[in-house]
């Protein structure tokens, strides 16, 4: 299988863009912390797959409704593609905490499940913003843990309008 790159300049950064050919497979800021699980990938700007994430990404940033997502086919083991799916459940603007994917699973599988298990699997999420993991907050309703980093996140909710009052106290000001 041959993959493909490109890259997208958002407003908060450089989103790095993957894709099989067919679907992404990967979208992060920078380098992401988990890149040596990707395989090698070959710079093309000319895949229909990545002019639909540019125009979805491009709506999504203006604050207007970005319609269907593209295909996506992240790449993770069962688990991982189960918590994936559930983040991709999260409505526009809300948040949600990883004990409450914990126990939806739960529910859904039968399967004990732990908020830690599912942090651990949303922090492997491969194609950021598009599986909004930026939408799942701790316990305590604060701002945890985001690859690209909490300024990052809090940018991201901020633009989807969602209420951080008391949840995130920036050491800088990120800006939309």
């Amino acid at each position: 299988m041959i993959y493909n790159t490109a890259t997208y300049d958002s407003p908060l950064g450089p989103l790095t863009l993957r894709s099989d050919g067919e679907a992404l497979t990967a979208l992060h800021f920078g380098v992401w912390k988990y890149a040596r699980e990707e395989p090698e990938a070959e710079r093309r700007d000319d895949i229909s797959i990545f002019s639909g994430t540019a125009a979805w990404l491009g709506a999504y940033f203006a604050g207007r409704d970005p319609g269907p997502l593209p295909e996506l086919n992240p790449q993770g083991s069962e688990f991982r593609r189960q918590v994936w799916a559930e983040l991709r459940k999260i409505p526009y603007g809300r948040l949600t905490t990883y004990g409450t994917i914990a126990a939806a699973l739960e529910e859904r599988t039968g399967q004990r499940m732990s908020a830690q298990a599912v942090g651990g699997a949303v922090g492997h999420n491969p194609i950021g913003i598009l599986i909004p993991c930026h939408r799942v907050v701790g316990a305590d309703g604060s701002l945890t843990g985001f690859a690209a980093g909490l300024d990052i996140k809090a940018a991201l909710l901020r633009l989807e309008g969602a209420d951080l009052n008391g949840l995130y106290r920036p050491n800088r000001g990120t800006a939309l």
